[in-house]
């Protein structure tokens, strides 16, 4: 997908928002543990629930490789359900070397035609140019995350008292431009935002840690937009499992709604 493609779902959806599908059989409503494929049932009600609030979905992969065989084929069958017009990120924080990458880029991209993947990008460049190589697909390299393991290496100073995610963030825009490199950036880290934002000001920032793990939507948007309006945010558990029994898409639903009617409001103050 095209960065103005991006754009424009975001401005006739008033929604920047993605929902994570970390679909999770022991947390998934009971009844469906009957079905064929239950993942796929699950996550198949999600998405006709929330695609009119979203404009990205965000598989972790974690969640599928870990059932094998039956997860891959669960993933497989989600991909080809999501509608082409939204952007689909995987998030799998893959980073290695040289035929290594390629071949990660390959599994997800070709294979199983995500727009986008998470990539660790500790390892350098040869870790991460592979997956800029591919036409129309994105880079989304871990930059700034709301994890508490954060502050063992990402705030740690070089001699010259640049922080570490700021090298990350500085080297790496060096190796991809606005249209194909993204950043990760946690919500609970709001002035990093815009700390992450005078040094990328024209790349997209996917932002986890809204809602359950207590990010504010405002202190995202006050921080991180910029004029392509530049933020997904990502909501998993506090959409995907807002109710347990047989409503539990409709309750999904209304979850979505509601941070999708927050967006509007933002984008609406911000004349979009």
């Amino acid at each position: 997908m095209k960065k103005e493609e991006l754009v424009a779902e975001i401005k006739r959806k008033q929604s920047f928002l993605c929902v994570g599908l970390d679909t999770d059989l022991n947390k998934i409503p009971k009844h469906l543990l009957d079905t064929e494929d239950p993942i796929f049932e699950f996550n198949k009600q999600i998405i006709d629930a929330t695609k009119d609030y979203c404009v990205a979905y965000k598989p972790n992969i974690a969640f599928y490789e870990c059932l094998g065989k039956k997860g891959w084929e669960s993933l497989e069958k989600t991909m080809e359900y999501i509608p082409e017009n939204i952007f689909t990120i995987a998030d799998a924080k893959r980073g290695d070397i040289g035929n290594t990458s390629s071949y990660y880029a390959k599994t997800f991209f070709e294979y199983l035609n995500f727009d986008s993947v998470t990539v660790a990008p500790y390892m350098g460049e040869d870790s991460v140019t592979p997956f800029l190589q591919f036409e129309d697909k994105w880079v989304i390299v871990l930059a700034l995350t709301s994890n508490a393991g954060a502050l063992d290496f990402q705030f740690v100073k070089d001699a010259q008292g640049e922080e570490l995610y700021k090298k990350v963030l500085r080297k790496t825009s060096e190796w991809g431009t606005p249209e194909n490199l993204m950043y990760v950036v946690g919500a609970t880290r709001a002035e990093g935002i815009g700390e992450v934002r005078k040094t990328v000001p024209n790349n997209f920032f996917l932002v986890p840690g809204v809602g359950a793990q207590g990010g504010s939507l405002e202190d995202v948007a006050q921080y991180g937009f910029n004029e392509d309006c530049g933020l997904l945010v990502n909501s998993s558990r506090g959409i995907i499992y807002a109710g347990q029994g047989e409503d539990f898409a409709q309750k999904a639903a209304e979850a979505a709604q509601a941070i999708q009617q927050d967006m509007h409001k933002i984008l609406q103050a911000k004349g979009w």
